[in-house]
């Protein structure tokens, strides 16, 4: 059986409709003190459960939910509860950077684990390491062959692409999209971030800037590492040397967090296009011209299969 999340239906109904399988979703509630209840109206003993949730804003809300709706299923005699989780919160928040803090993802796996959750499935997670972190089991799912074939058709010609993280953290997607399009140009931004403030600033760059450019990345929050990212990449060259084209930069990635003024921010910069997932829902106040939504849907539902 699987539930949706009624905060990102599209997805829910695409994950079902790849299936080919009937959709549920929960009875949620919140009350005006914030508080939720949450109840599940199917027969569920004995049934093996994939439990779809986006987390978005209020993202401890948005945990909570689903530390409750897992809970609820358990206790109505669900057999095997599966998560379908695409975007962990807090993922860039996995060690401690300064003494004294937390260490915020931890505590979030913990509580998503304690609540009776048998596996869980993530797009994308922020770092190699973070599956590890749970101990129960992961399905780790990448969003990468999405995007080798929009690029594939936004730059037919091999020779004329270049690939870019924006940061020294995305090197290993870099070396996973590089294969399934079998060896391009690549270009690693190394950027500086001040942990007290949270600001950014590019330090220098790695490799040769050429041909059409798609940035690839993870996570988008505040759009500020993209905008320097785009701006490093227009300064220094990023045109196609054969045909004599107008600088192209492309944007790709997975969660569209979209915190602060990023739609603003994303809309204004010389790109031509801002390509995202629906790993999380992308509310219509903050949807832009250059905006693109792919859906992730089918390569849940492969997995699942």
């Amino acid at each position: 059986m699987i539930f949706g999340d009624g905060s990102n239906k599209e997805l829910s109904e695409g994950i079902a409709k790849a299936l080919a399988v009937e959709i549920f979703y929960p009875e949620v509630d919140v009350f005006p003190d914030s508080e939720q209840r949450v109840r599940i109206n199917q027969r569920v003993v004995g049934e093996k459960i994939y439990l779809i949730k986006s987390i978005t804003a209020p993202v401890d809300s948005a945990i909570m939910q689903i530390t409750f709706l897992v809970d609820a299923l358990k206790k109505n005699g669900a057999d095997n509860v599966i998560g379908i989780i695409p975007y962990i919160p807090y993922m860039r928040a996995d060690h401690m950077f300064r003494t004294g803090e937390a260490v915020p993802l931890e505590v979030i796996i913990k509580m998503i684990q304690d609540s009776g959750l048998d596996e869980i499935i993530i797009v994308d997670p922020h770092s190699i390491k973070i599956p590890e972190l749970f101990s129960i089991k992961v399905h780790d799912l990448s969003a990468l062959s999405l995007f080798a074939t929009k690029i594939k058709e936004i730059e037919p010609k091999h020779a004329n692409i270049t690939i870019v993280s924006p940061d020294m953290g995305g090197i290993r997607r870099l070396k996973l999209i590089d294969e399934m399009l079998c060896g391009v140009n690549q270009v690693v931004i190394n950027k500086d971030r001040d942990y007290q403030t949270g600001e950014v600033n590019v330090a220098a760059f790695e490799g040769k800037i050429k041909g059409t450019c798609f940035i690839i990345d993870d996570i988008i929050s505040t759009g500020k590492t993209i905008a320097q990212a785009v701006e490093t990449l227009i300064k220094n060259g990023a045109h196609s040397e054969s045909s004599g084209q107008a600088e192209k930069v492309y944007v790709f990635g997975t969660h569209p967090v979209f915190s602060e003024n990023a739609t603003e921010l994303l809309q204004n910069l010389k790109a031509e296009k801002i390509f995202v997932t629906d790993s999380i829902p992308v509310p219509k106040e903050k949807h832009f011209k250059k905006l693109e939504v792919l859906s992730i849907a089918e390569i849940i539902g492969s997995s699942i299969r």
